[in-house]
């Protein structure tokens, strides 16, 4: 199967006609290209010869007997074109620039310094595209002391502070399941990239974008770093107004913080008005200030309940906000996602289909789904788009390939 995601363009689609040249691997940098094209944009993924993005040897392989077919390249892959360019060959680097003459956006998220020594960093690229939206996404940005630190999203919460914030009473500070710091660096490049795009539309003038994940996800927290950076305190675990309570083996999460009615409505639940006058409760920082005692009364009120269903109808039913604790298999199976269709299939070449997640918006009253499968394999895409998109002649191609600079089935 190859994927050509050129056929099912979608000129209604917002960034429809917009190319992208992507050498990321990983999270941040695919996650962001995964967005840009599924929201029209022709995405052509430059992968290294044999192995390709290093995710497609990630966990659950969905494809028997292969170990390049992972659901988390998958996902974060759909809907792209895949060549394969040797970057350390002169001819290769060659090919690339011609992709970047033709591109609107070129994204990279090596370490600092490295396109600079490959022979494409901004000047380069500029060089051949006056106009061109580039941008680089890296663990702490393009400048600064820590710029040259390696970077994933485990030791970035941990130098950001997040790591601290989320340990609470418990004994030492633990790893987080959520890759939080790709996932906002992605989501604030792709919408710097569509601002760059907007402005150029204006002024016929490129951009350069250097997006910091380490920023990303200190500028992601609403209560701390405001606090502290004014001369307040920590907010960190456990958080008070807000409750994870167990009731007959499973468990709920709710608060009473972030609305100034939420308190009076849980009074109100409770059937405990002298609670609005108890000194302790007053107002919200007395709250905060005597927290443990209060998530005490509230537990003891929700332990009433013979399980946690009964309690969420109480409480959803006075609009105190709350949930179960969902298991990932349970968020998979809920009505409420299948309705929004969250999880499409897309054609695979070896497993018949994969499911994957759709991008987090409806557009025009519907979800937005891969135009197409993640590459099945390294370079797939190169032959078409060497002679489609760039012109080559099939010589051309033929001695490209011989020579190692380009690969391809």
């Amino acid at each position: 199967m190859v994927n050509t995601p050129m056929e099912t363009e979608d000129r209604s689609l917002p960034l429809s006609g917009i190319v992208v040249v992507d050498l990321t691997r990983v999270l941040a940098g695919p996650y962001c290209t995964r967005l840009l094209s599924d929201m029209g944009a022709r995405v052509i993924k430059i992968e290294r010869p044999g192995g390709g993005d290093d995710t497609r040897l990630g966990t659950h392989q969905i494809e028997p007997g292969r170990i390049d077919q992972s659901t988390y390249f998958s996902r974060v892959n759909a809907g792209k074109q895949s060549v394969g360019i040797d970057l350390s060959s002169a001819q290769g680097m060659g090919v690339l620039l011609d992709l970047a003459r033709r591109a609107d956006v070129f994204i990279e998220n090596f370490a600092p310094g490295v396109v600079s020594k490959l022979g494409c960093d901004y000047d380069a690229v500029r060089a051949v595209r006056p106009d061109i939206v580039y941008c680089s996404i890296s663990g702490y940005g393009q400048t600064g002391p820590w710029r040259n630190r390696p970077a994933f999203a485990h030791t970035t919460n941990a130098i950001s502070g997040m790591m601290h914030l989320e340990q609470g009473h418990e004994p030492k500070p633990r790893a987080s399941n959520l890759q939080a710091a790709d996932v906002l660096a992605a989501t604030q490049a792709c919408a710097a990239i569509v601002a760059a795009l907007f402005r150029r539309f204006r002024t016929q003038q490129g951009a350069y974008i250097d997006v910091s994940m380490l920023e990303t996800l200190v500028g992601a927290d609403s209560v701390t770093f405001p606090s502290v950076l004014n001369g307040g305190k920590e907010h960190g675990n456990p958080r008070p107004g807000m409750l994870v309570h167990g009731i007959g083996g499973r468990y709920l999460a709710m608060q009473i913080v972030g609305g100034t009615e939420l308190w009076p409505r849980m009074v109100e639940l409770m059937e405990r008005p002298e609670l609005r006058q108890d000194p302790r409760f007053v107002s919200a920082t007395d709250r905060v200030q005597h927290w443990p005692a209060l998530a005490e009364l509230i537990g003891q009120w929700l332990d009433r309940f013979p399980s946690v269903d009964t309690a969420l109808a109480a409480l959803e039913k006075a609009r105190v906000p709350c949930a179960p604790v969902l298991t990932p298999a349970e968020v998979i199976a809920s009505d409420h996602l299948a309705q929004r269709a969250f999880f499409p299939s897309l054609p695979h070449a070896g497993a018949g289909s994969v499911r994957v997640t759709a991008s987090p918006y409806h557009l025009d009253g519907h979800p937005v789904h891969p135009r197409g499968p993640a590459p099945h394999d390294v370079g797939q895409d190169t032959r078409t788009v060497l002679a489609d998109y760039l012109g080559y002649a099939p010589d051309r191609i033929a001695s490209l390939l011989t020579a190692g600079a380009v690969t391809g089935p």
